[in-house]
């Protein structure tokens, strides 16, 4: 598989800086949905706190996904500050382009990625 072009670098680096920003406000909008849901049954009814605590668990799920997202988006940045952008962590191949298109902080070709997901 070829390496990148440099256009393909710096388009895909454009892709991750939005990406980047879309999660740093995702994760800033989210703060109030993951917040401690109040005991209080004055406050709530008793459905309605368990429901309030259901949507408070997906919430903090969300959460951790977004923020797992976003450290792959600023490692993904740091590597292509490094230029190191665009090679599998694991074997050194080439990352292929649609698949960074897909995917652009993806630190794995397809293949250790099956191979990963498979284990």
């Amino acid at each position: 598989m070829k390496d990148l072009t440099s256009q393909q670098v710096a388009d895909l680096a454009r892709e991750l800086e939005a990406l980047q920003d879309t999660l740093s406000r995702q994760l800033e909008r989210a703060e109030d949905s993951a917040a401690t849901v109040q005991l209080d049954q004055t406050l709530l009814g008793r459905v309605s706190r368990m429901d309030a605590m259901q949507q408070q668990s997906v919430a903090l799920s969300t959460r951790k996904l977004t923020e797992q997202k976003l450290r792959k988006v600023i490692a993904a940045l740091r590597a292509v500050a490094e230029g190191e952008y665009g090679y599998c962590r694991r074997c050194e191949e080439c990352i292929g382009y649609p698949r960074l298109q897909a995917q652009p902080e993806a630190n794995l070709c397809i293949h250790c990625q099956d191979s990963t997901d498979n284990q």
